[in-house]
């Protein structure tokens, strides 16, 4: 829902997706799309305000070159398949990203989900009143969710995967 809190806040908004996401991300508010496959956002003369990287694929000094000043990083999952594999070394660059935040202007920040009542409720009256839409990718049932997280696994969830119960 990132991309879509953004642009209720009035935020301006650039996407970073592979080619099939494209009109995905811009139909949920995407002022700005970046094609991953064919341009390397860290390597353009954009800045920004704030990251938020979901993926974690660009090192602390090419993340750092892209933000403005007092900018900040919010760095929240852990990437797409085989995540678990680099799992030691994606901990041991974050928490170095973390250390030498202390001594740089911007901010980097991990960021672990947690749920609580207050934001779930502000998530709720948003969805009721259309300003935040969820994006289904797939659906399966309570007794295919093994199909299911091995679906998340691979990286290329383009939205929510639900499970139904029945």
């Amino acid at each position: 829902f990132a991309v879509q809190i953004a642009k209720y806040k009035r935020q301006e908004v650039t996407g970073v997706c592979s080619t099939r996401n494209l009109d995905m991300v811009r139909s949920i508010g995407a002022d700005h799309v970046i094609d991953y496959t064919k341009e390397d956002f860290t390597k353009t003369d954009q800045r920004y305000d704030l990251i938020f990287d979901l993926v974690g694929n660009h090192s602390f000094s090419e993340r750092r070159r892209i933000l403005n000043p007092n900018g900040i990083c919010v760095m929240a999952g852990v990437g797409g398949a085989g995540w678990h594999d680099d799992m030691g070394m994606r901990l041991v660059g974050e928490l170095s990203a973390y250390v030498a935040s202390r001594f740089v202007n911007e901010k980097f920040i991990t960021y672990i989900a947690t749920l609580n009542k207050a934001d779930l409720t502000i998530l709720g009256d948003l969805m009721q009143a259309g300003k935040v839409t969820p994006v289904i990718d797939r659906t399966y049932k309570l007794n295919e969710t093994r199909d299911a997280l091995r679906y998340l696994e691979t990286g290329h969830a383009r939205g929510k995967v639900v499970i139904t119960v029945e």
